[in-house]
């Protein structure tokens, strides 16, 4: 009676075993799924961010107010940095994209993790970039102003004129910066901390 028991225990064990397995391979695939799709939707939003800046580029043209304050020679500088720009995000999205593609063709557990942490990283310095971006050019934005635009140039003569408007304008770059940190963390945030979750999953499985 004792050994059947025993018997008993052992396919129990054994059973118990190989549902744990089947569960955890099941969890495997679901978390798999959603990773895969959520770096998608951060391919698919690194695109259309890109679509609606190039919109505003085109409606907002700069280059005849260049023309008009009489700074044609700046037109060729900016259209660098803008091709500059243009070429840094479509090597981001190009990553987004092996990622995604990685994400979703790998069958091993540690190498979902990896590329998960990966593309977290990726996103991050996608996000710190743009916000560098939006910095620099609403300086170089403010400076152009000043040296080209006449009205602008006639307050560097009155201190304290000079110092009432630098500190709007720093205010206004706060709360600009602010806007689109706001939509970074909001947007991509989100996409990252389900990622992250999904990563801590994983390392249940891991171990």
């Amino acid at each position: 009676m004792i050994e059947e028991l025993d018997l008993l225990k052992k396919d129990w064990k054994k059973s118990e075993s190989s549902f744990q397995q089947i569960t955890e391979v099941d969890i495997y695939k679901m978390i798999h799924k959603k990773s895969s799709s959520i770096v998608k939707w951060i391919l698919i939003i690194s695109i259309l961010e890109v679509l609606l800046w190039t919109s505003v580029n085109v409606v907002f043209n700069t280059d005849d107010y260049l023309r008009q304050m009489h700074g044609e020679y700046l037109i060729n500088y900016l259209k660098a940095l803008t091709i500059f720009n243009y070429v840094v995000i479509a090597i981001f999205i190009y990553f987004f994209y092996i990622n995604y593609r990685n994400i979703s063709a790998t069958n091993s557990t540690k190498q979902l993790m990896k590329d998960i942490l990966k593309t977290r990283k990726t996103v991050k310095y996608y996000v710190w970039y743009n916000l560098g971006m939006i910095v620099l050019s609403s300086i170089a934005g403010f400076i152009l102003a000043f040296s080209i635009n006449p009205k602008m140039s006639q307050i560097t003569h009155n201190m304290k004129a000079m110092v009432i408007t630098i500190c709007i304008l720093a205010v206004f770059l706060i709360v600009f910066v602010g806007v689109f940190w706001l939509f970074y963390y909001l947007i991509y945030g989100t996409l990252l901390r389900k990622l992250f979750k999904n990563y801590n999953e994983l390392k249940k499985i891991d171990l």
